[in-house]
């Protein structure tokens, strides 16, 4: 078995452009510590050999990683891949990295990736959820490092926290369709995490205030538009007398509309249908999905701006920030 090549050292990088370790070391922490002519040399060996510098050194004296941790329940879903853009877009500039891990929705996954990512001294964490196992929640009050947690403004959080509140979205969403004339609105909702059971509560709360019973169809299942058109045969089929339903997300929704084209049911004459995250494909579609339109980008920069003050001893003055939400009318409902 051939065995793996040896790590470059300071020392193989000093022998070759014939300076001492030390000018390494110092072109490595500030280039403007030596003379341009030998920079540009040992940046020449660098670029030649690859040669990546260990952080460990650092890591160690200095008890900080200049590394952020950010846990995502999937990496597949756009709405989360807007939020770590708008992280990126403030930890980059000010020089940190950023470690993303991703738990499948499983708060047990989300434990294992919280543990990996305090092994390797993370500055700070940016988590995704705001319901986490009592192990997890250890950890984190052991490591003593900020936590922002996105998405969500009404829980209490375990630090910071930055999002929207759904169940006032939902309420928003339903009130829409009421007005516009709708009375048989079902919930159609897959995978039910806290922030699809928030909007669920919204949807009770209107339909419950105007003396309407509620319809809901969900399952422990993936969103898909495929899941969507199904779940929307099912509520069609069950519930002949709809004339709206409101789905936990765009995915859902897209897929309702495409079963209601497919029976010849006219969006949104005979039947309304509503999302929320106001993806960027349901603004593509004939007709144009309502939802509602979520901050993510916004979201995910400003919990990145609140960790890092606080790295920085600034304690933000509002340890949760809501950014609201506004409603995508489209030409569905």
């Amino acid at each position: 078995m051939k065995p793996k090549n040896k790590r470059l050292a300071l020392q193989d990088i000093a022998d070759r452009v014939g300076v001492t370790k030390m000018t390494v070391s110092r072109y490595l922490k500030d280039p403007t510590q030596v003379s341009k002519a030998t920079g540009e040399k040992i940046q020449t060996v660098i670029d030649e050999v690859g040669y990546v510098a260990s952080r460990v050194p650092d890591i160690l004296s200095n008890s900080t990683s200049k590394a952020i941790g950010i846990l995502i329940p999937s990496i597949s879903n756009q709405v989360f891949a807007a939020v770590v853009q708008g992280i990126e877009s403030v930890t980059e500039p000010s020089g940190y990295q950023t470690m993303i891990a991703h738990y499948g929705y499983d708060k047990d996954v989300e434990e294992k990736r919280i543990e990996s990512m305090l092994s390797y001294q993370v500055d700070g964490l940016i988590l995704s959820e705001c319901e986490h196992t009592e192990k997890s929640l250890r950890m984190i009050e052991s490591a003593g490092i900020p936590v922002v947690e996105v998405m969500d403004s009404c829980l209490p959080p375990i630090d910071l926290a930055v999002g929207l509140n759904h169940r006032a979205a939902s309420e928003a969403m339903i009130r829409r369709m009421l007005e516009n004339g709708k009375k048989k609105i079902a919930f159609i909702a897959a995978r039910m995490d806290i922030r699809v059971r928030q909007r669920l509560q919204g949807y009770h709360n209107i339909m419950e205030s105007v003396g309407c019973d509620p319809i809901i169809l969900s399952t422990s299942a993936n969103s898909s538009f495929t899941l969507g058109a199904e779940l929307m045969a099912e509520a069609l089929d069950n519930h002949p007398e709809l004339d709206g339903v409101f789905c936990c997300n765009d995915d859902l929704a897209i897929g309702a509309i495409m079963e209601c084209q497919r029976r010849g049911i006219s969006i949104p004459e005979q039947m309304a249908v509503a999302g929320f995250n106001a993806l960027d494909i349901g603004r593509s579609i004939t007709p144009k999905l309502a939802s509602i339109d979520t901050p993510r980008w916004e979201i995910g920069s400003l919990a990145a701006t609140m960790l890092l003050d606080k790295l920085s001893g600034n304690s933000p003055e509002q340890p949760v920030v809501d950014l609201g939400f506004t409603l995508f009318e489209g030409e569905s409902i």
